[in-house]
C-alpha cells in the first residue's frame, strides 16, 4: 500500500509541476467596460480604388484578399475603467466622443501612454498589444471604434499584461 501512495503522490506532483510550467500568464481583465456593436457589414473581398474619381488630390486604395467585416462599436469605460490588454487582427480607427482615455502601447519597450480627449482620433495598428483606461475617476469615457477585419476571425484577443507595463 505504501508503494501505491508513493506513485500516486509522485504522479500528482508531476501533474502539478507540469500545470505550473505550462500555465499561461493571467490576462488583464476589463474593468467597467461596456461595448455596443452599432453595425457590422459582411463583405466578400474588397478592391476599391478611387484614382479615376479623386476629390482634389485625395484618393483611396482599399484591398483585401478574403471575406471582410466592417463594423463600428461604441465603447464606454466607467470612471477608473480599463479595456484590459488585448490585440486586434487589423487596424482600428478610434474617435473619442466624450471624456478622455489613456491608450497604452504594450508592444513598445517603454509602454507609453497617450491621452486622447473628446474629438480626437487615432489608429490602432494590427497586433499591437494595448490597453485603454479612463483618464478620469468619476466620468465615463466614450469612444467609437471602426474596424475592418477578416470575416470569422475574433476581433478582440485578450493578452497578458506585458512585463514592461506597470
Amino acid at each position: 500500500m505504501l508503494h501505491l501512495r508513493t506513485i500516486t503522490t509522485r504522479a500528482a506532483a508531476a501533474t502539478l509541476l507540469s500545470a505550473c510550467l505550462t500555465a499561461a500568464p493571467a490576462l488583464a481583465q476589463p474593468v467597467g467596460l461596456s461595448v455596443t456593436n452599432l453595425v457590422t457589414g459582411h463583405y466578400g473581398s474588397i478592391d476599391v480604388k478611387t484614382e479615376n474619381n479623386k476629390v482634389g488630390h485625395w484618393g483611396m486604395i482599399l484591398k483585401t484578399k478574403d471575406d471582410t467585416d466592417l463594423g463600428t462599436d461604441q465603447i464606454t469605460l466607467a470612471g477608473g475603467g480599463q479595456t484590459g490588454w488585448h490585440t486586434h487582427p487589423a487596424a482600428v480607427f478610434v474617435t473619442v466622443t466624450s471624456g478622455s482615455i489613456v491608450w497604452y502601447d504594450g508592444t513598445n519597450a517603454m509602454c507609453p501612454g497617450t491621452t486622447y480627449s473628446a474629438g480626437q482620433s487615432f489608429i490602432e495598428d494590427a497586433f499591437v498589444i494595448h490597453n485603454a483606461t479612463n483618464a478620469s475617476q468619476g466620468t465615463p469615457a466614450v469612444f467609437v471604434a471602426m474596424h475592418i477585419n477578416p470575416t470569422g476571425v475574433p476581433f478582440v484577443t485578450g493578452q497578458p499584461q506585458p512585463g514592461n507595463c506597470h
